[in-house]
């Protein structure tokens, strides 16, 4: 049987964390998970998978730009095959945030559709499966400028503003039930893992 291939674009690395957690999960599940950084991969032959799980990370309300490539140049072969795909943003851990107002709530949730409606209409793909993911402030990866940036955007969202560390939004436990439910479909289509 083939692979799972869990393709990832990342910047700051969180979304490899998300990509390698999916991977695990699936393997804990009798599958064969291969994880695939696409910003440093040479030419990957879907051909050679069964299924497939696209993780990006949004920055200024884009995915990144190596994911819009990727998909528009294998919709086609995403199309055929069992597929999902995971938007990391800091916009889904304000949607997620318990104490957020009911407009606060509203609002991010609105940021998130936009930015998967706008990732949906720059590639052309709307995969079977979809999940917003909440992210991480990784204030110490960034630079001054964007760590400013992003100090102003925690402010807005109601998220930590202390620079001197990180912070992880993830909610692990949802992504593992994710993984569940995606495994169970996989295995469905493809008679594969357990």
């Amino acid at each position: 049987m083939k692979p799972i291939g869990v393709f990832y674009a990342t910047r700051e690395g969180h979304t490899h964390k998300i990509a390698e957690r999916v991977a695990e999960d699936l393997r804990k599940r009798g599958f064969e998970a291969e994880v695939k950084d696409l910003r440093g991969e040479a030419a990957i032959d879907l051909k050679n998978f069964s299924s497939a799980i696209l993780a990006a990370s949004v920055h200024i309300g884009r995915h990144e730009p190596e994911m819009l490539e990727f998909v528009k140049q294998h919709r086609a072969e995403l199309e055929a095959i069992p597929a999902a795909f995971l938007s990391v943003t800091l916009s889904e851990a304000g949607a997620e945030r318990a104490n957020a107002t009911p407009e606060e709530h509203a609002r991010f949730v609105a940021d998130v559709q936009g930015m998967l409606d706008r990732f949906f209409k720059d590639t052309g793909w709307h995969p079977q499966r979809v999940k917003p993911v909440a992210g991480a402030l990784l204030y110490t990866k960034y630079n001054f400028l964007i760590r400013f940036v992003m100090r102003r955007i925690a402010r807005k969202a109601g998220a930590a503003t202390d620079t001197s560390r990180d912070y992880e939004y993830t909610d692990w436990v949802a992504l593992d039930h994710f993984v569940d439910e995606l495994a169970r479909e996989i295995s469905q289509a493809t008679g594969a893992g357990g």
